[in-house]
């Protein structure tokens, strides 16, 4: 099985998208838009400070959460889909508001979708300052959630990836699970979701919440010496995502081990290997690229981060250990 026969084409996707861009031609002239041709987040001009703005949802992990009636765990998920975008640009998030669709009114399930809002909040340090919920039963079936961050950088600090360069070492930081991406594709291979998996109900770990990377990128950032190239938010597309920083060739010579969830999806799936690195993090869930040097201290203020691959010139990422290249 792969993405595309589970119901998520990303190549199409991908096409649907830049018909939308395409349209967007208008722009106010009483501020400048940041000319960041790749990228995770949009950029624009405020005085001294460039303004980050992300968003994003937590997709059919919603699914999984009614399917279990657990809810307190995807505002966590909402909140880091947004903010460790908003941080590839060295960008701090500062505000996020919530927007959730219902079908129906269940009030445990909205006590329990702000709880992890709050949560996520905290992790991020970020401020949830406005949302809107919509009762829409004709269009939504059960609940679907998704918000928007804000966060700023001063304008002489911003990551752009303009400085990657061949040489440059690539550190990984581990995710804690599958995060909040692919679900379609394990949602099809697992379909009953109290299934029991090594003792643990495969929902339940599919329900795991992403990592938020904010408060050791920005101690890596404010209290590093080391001049940081380009960040990565490994989401959909997995390795993929690193060709948006720049377009160059990264070589993945060690690549993380993955949480047991990816193994189990690929062998119950049959999975191709190329395919499960270009639909899941893979137990990457964000990575810095930086030079050398820069080693010792990455690894003092990011603990869990440690070194998987090189930059290369060309194009492409590359996993020498599955003879593997995805563009």
């Amino acid at each position: 099985m792969d993405y595309r026969e589970a119901g998520v084409d990303i190549v199409t996707e991908a096409q649907f998208v830049k018909r939308i861009i395409s349209q967007l031609k208008f722009s106010r002239k009483d501020f400048g838009k940041f000319p960041l041709e790749l990228g995770f987040t949009g950029i624009i001009e405020f005085g001294d400070y460039y303004i980050a703005l992300n968003t994003d949802g937590v997709g059919t992990k919603i699914i999984v959460a009614n399917e279990m009636k657990k809810w307190d765990t995807i505002g966590i998920d909402c909140i880091a889909m947004n903010v460790n975008d908003t941080i590839t640009v060295g960008a701090e998030p500062l505000a996020f508001v919530d927007y959730l669709a219902i079908d129906s009114y269940n009030l445990k399930m909205a006590e329990e979708i702000g709880i992890g809002l709050n949560k996520g909040a905290e992790e991020a340090n970020i401020t949830i300052v406005g949302g809107e919920t919509a009762t829409i039963p004709e269009i939504t079936k059960g609940a679907d959630l998704s918000g928007t961050s804000m966060g700023v950088v001063k304008k002489d600090r911003i990551i752009t990836g303009d400085e990657v360069k061949e040489g440059d070492i690539i550190f990984g930081i581990p995710s804690s699970g599958i995060h909040s991406n692919g679900l379609t594709l394990a949602r099809k291979i697992f379909p009953d979701m109290h299934e029991k998996v090594k003792g643990k109900e495969i929902g339940l770990e599919l329900l795991t919440p992403t990592k938020i990377y904010v408060r050791d990128i920005m101690e890596l950032l404010k209290r590093g010496d080391c001049k940081v190239h380009g960040m990565a938010h490994i989401t959909g597309g997995g390795l993929l995502n690193i060709l948006r920083v720049k377009d160059r060739k990264y070589v993945i010579e060690y690549p993380m081990k993955p949480p047991w969830i990816f193994n189990e999806i690929k062998e119950r799936g049959n999975v191709s290997i190329e395919e499960m690195y270009r639909t899941f993090n893979m137990g990457m869930g964000f990575t810095v690229i930086a030079p050398d040097e820069c080693e010792s201290e990455i690894k003092r203020i990011i603990k869990d981060a440690r070194e998987v691959g090189h930059v290369e010139s060309g194009h492409g990422v590359v996993v020498p250990e599955f003879n593997l290249r995805v563009d």
